[in-house]
């Protein structure tokens, strides 16, 4: 009995120490591979001084950031701008090699325009990046409270003005083998709110897969950045809560009082609890569509911030119906629930 005892100890020993020297080899290599990943994408393009990179959305937010940040390092920023005193801003703010365009995403012509004037400045080089940055977020409402006037503008801008410029730039990207940057949000990964912003973000998604994989062997790279909560223009507290109670106000009578009044009141306190709560550093972003324009071997997917990277990534691989008992654990009732 005692040398059985033993014999078993011995295996049980000799188990524990393969268990343990198999996730040491597991560490060993999942250290090798984020080792060399980061040397990877440590390379940096050539010549970078040489490029054009156009921009939509310049106005506020990420892209007047970014606009700001390329030109800080020498790349030549035509920047996008859907009001003339948001380019006169950004003009003030950027050296003389920063110019600006109006243009409105919805609109075929002023597409059509600015790709022509963008043209005439990158000549025969062509594009090298295209960042589709332009994005509007109004209102943050249930989908039934939403006018269909309201989820148009939605999808014209954030996914239709988005192919449209692409599609426009194209040719202008890949005679230059450039880089087409996607803005997305982590609601395109996972859809937690936001009704038909979600349903844009998917689609952008979507679209920058295909686009992605039609364009690898022109020499053309698609990234797609997706921001967790940031403080932006889009995100303004007065206006996006404005905006909420304005659509709840105008939803039709049976509506809010299928919801009921306490319902709105604690969607309404969420929202606000969650605009108060985003990240007030951009550059989180930003760095991320730098490095999509400026490394050699540019990532596919980008998430930016530690809520995106560290609870709604992780949340997105779970089952569904676990994801929908976690997101919606909180919610009120609605008054007329059977």
């Amino acid at each position: 009995m005692p040398a059985r005892a033993g014999a078993r100890r011995k295996s049980a020993a000799r188990a524990l120490g393969q268990t343990l020297n198999m996730w040491l080899y597991l560490a060993a290599l999942v250290g090798l591979y984020y080792l060399l990943r980061w040397h990877r994408e440590r390379q940096v393009v050539s010549h970078l001084r040489d490029k054009y990179v156009f921009i939509t959305g310049c106005d506020s937010g990420f892209g007047n950031l970014l606009a700001r940040q390329l030109d800080t390092r020498g790349l030549r920023v035509l920047a996008g701008c859907l009001t003339e005193k948001g380019a006169e801003q950004l003009k003030a703010q950027t050296s003389d090699r920063l110019e600006t365009v109006s243009l409105d995403v919805t609109k075929m012509e002023s597409v059509t325009a600015a790709t022509q004037w963008v043209k005439e400045r990158v000549g025969d080089r062509g594009l090298w990046g295209l960042v589709n940055n332009a994005g509007i977020i109004d209102p943050v409402a249930f989908i039934e409270w939403q006018t269909i006037e309201d989820s148009l503008n939605i999808l014209k801008v954030n996914l239709i003005g988005l192919i449209q410029v692409t599609s426009s730039m194209l040719p202008l990207v890949r005679r230059a083998q450039g880089r087409i940057v996607n803005v997305s949000s982590i609601l395109g990964r996972i859809a937690s709110f936001g009704g038909v912003y979600s349903c844009s973000k998917h689609g952008v998604e979507g679209f920058s897969d295909i686009l992605r994989r039609e364009l690898r062997h022109f020499g053309v790279k698609v990234s797609i950045i997706e921001p967790g909560y940031f403080r932006t223009g889009m995100t303004d507290m007065k206006k996006s809560l404005g905006r909420v109670k304005q659509a709840w106000e105008e939803a039709p009578i049976h509506i809010k009082e299928s919801y009921g009044q306490q319902f709105f009141d604690a969607y309404y306190n969420v929202i606000k609890e969650g605009l108060m709560r985003c990240s007030t550093n951009l550059n989180l972003v930003t760095d991320c569509m730098e490095h999509a324009l400026t490394s050699v071997h540019p990532r596919t997917r980008y998430s930016a911030g530690w809520d995106a990277r560290f609870f709604f990534i992780p949340l997105s691989y779970l089952p569904t119906s676990l994801a929908d008992c976690i997101l919606t654990k909180y919610f009120p009732k609605p008054a007329q629930v059977v």
